[in-house]
């Protein structure tokens, strides 16, 4: 079984980590929660939170129900403090990327792609062997200063769920980035999201995660509200944002080929406002300037990584209460009926847009009815709905469910 040690400046002590942390089974029935730290190896404060967290839970003796795991991701990574070894651990679970290894008889070609294999059976054990409800929670920080967030694919479990957090709530980051681990997960229906803890080399990141773990067990009912000092970690999280659970979503993304050098104009911080025209960047010898004002969201400040920066804007409460009554009301029944719009499939999971008959609507309408896209070529749109996976009844008697 592979160990990895790992120094905590926190804990002022060295700890050996293995793909599953720790884990705690209830005497009571209830929730199912997954916690994940470490997919990149470059960012250990969320594992080292988990090891904390689950050392307090026990020593503490605090009345858990349901079952409690927390999973180490890239170990292999971790051990060398790096992002990934050869491919990003977080950029493979496309469900054609996962049949992929599945049906393959061959060794992995990889150590990164061996940890993927490891992790799917990981989560496949808990999922065949625990009853849900079912949460995942993927722990993470950034290279650049930042107050913490969540990120999540754009369905109405996901929304309603993570609003109970006190931090900024990022919509749709799944129409840029190709196979991260959450969005496979979300495609089974279960909440799954990810938390950003701060900067990977700030103490109060690991301080961040643990917060936002121990208000995760209280929100699923893991534990009780009473059995923690919660108001202090809900405190720890919401002197950090002075935005709240406000909800964001991306509309601009600058990716990066790895063999061309990209660097970041210094000193930019997430969230921070842009005006059109702005230098950012210089990428590949020439400057990059922002397309349009907005705020700047996950610059990269270290060696790897695709993804240059993103340029984020806020949502306006009506369109979320407009959004969620015509997804609630299954209006987009009604989009085939528009110029260069059809089903992709029997299941109608997916719309096949033709932006040449349908140029009038935009991606931000197909946005408000849960639909995300994906180019197919010059023309041609794949439009996939966020709302068919979801698993609603696993959470209809759920406190935060029916609020």
């Amino acid at each position: 079984m592979t160990m990895v040690q790992l120094y905590s400046k926190n804990l002022q002590q060295s700890i050996n980590i293995q793909r599953i942390i720790g884990k705690i089974k209830g005497r009571h029935p209830g929730p199912t929660l997954v916690f994940l730290g470490g997919v990149h190896g470059n960012e250990p404060a969320g594992v080292i939170a988990l090891y904390q967290l689950i050392d307090e839970l026990r020593s503490q003796e605090i009345e858990v129900y349901g079952s409690i795991y927390a999973v180490a991701g890239n170990l292999s990574a971790l051990r060398n403090g790096k992002r990934f070894e050869e491919e990003d651990l977080n950029r493979m679970w496309s469900f054609d990327q996962v049949k992929s290894f599945l049906n393959s008889e061959n060794r992995p070609i990889n150590s990164d792609r061996q940890e993927q294999i490891d992790l799917y059976k990981c989560f496949e054990t808990i999922l065949q062997s625990e009853p849900g409800p079912y949460y995942f929670f993927d722990l993470h920080t950034t290279s650049s200063e930042t107050l913490p967030f969540i990120t999540v694919n754009d369905n109405l479990l996901n929304r309603t769920y993570t609003s109970q957090y006190p931090v900024p709530i990022i919509l749709g980051i799944e129409e840029y980035l190709e196979g991260p681990i959450l969005s496979y997960v979300n495609e089974l229906g279960y909440v799954a999201f990810g938390f950003e803890g701060g900067q990977h080399e700030d103490r109060a990141s690991v301080v961040n995660h643990l917060a936002f773990a121990y208000l995760s067990l209280v929100f699923t009912r893991s534990i009780s509200k009473d059995a923690i000092n919660y108001h202090h970690y809900l405190e720890v999280l919401s002197k950090t944002s002075p935005m709240g659970a406000s909800f964001y979503e991306i509309f601009d993304h600058f990716g990066i080929h790895p063999d061309r050098e990209f660097k970041m104009q210094p000193g930019f911080v997430n969230f921070q406002k842009l005006k059109k025209g702005q230098q950012l960047a210089t990428y590949a010898g020439e400057t990059i300037y922002a397309s349009n004002n907005g705020n700047i969201f996950m610059p990269l400040y270290q060696n790897q990584g695709t993804d240059g920066f993103f340029i984020i804007r806020p949502i306006p409460k009506i369109f979320l209460r407009i959004s969620a009554m015509l997804r609630k009301v299954g209006f987009d029944k009604y989009l085939t009926l528009l110029p260069g719009v059809k089903w992709k499939s029997e299941r109608k999971d997916a719309l096949m847009v033709n932006q040449k008959l349908a140029r009038f609507f935009t991606k931000d309408f197909f946005h408000l009815l849960g639909y995300r896209s994906k180019k197919l070529d010059k023309n041609h749109f794949i439009m996939k709905n966020r709302e068919v996976a979801s698993r609603r009844s696993d959470y209809e008697n759920t406190a935060w469910y029916k609020k």
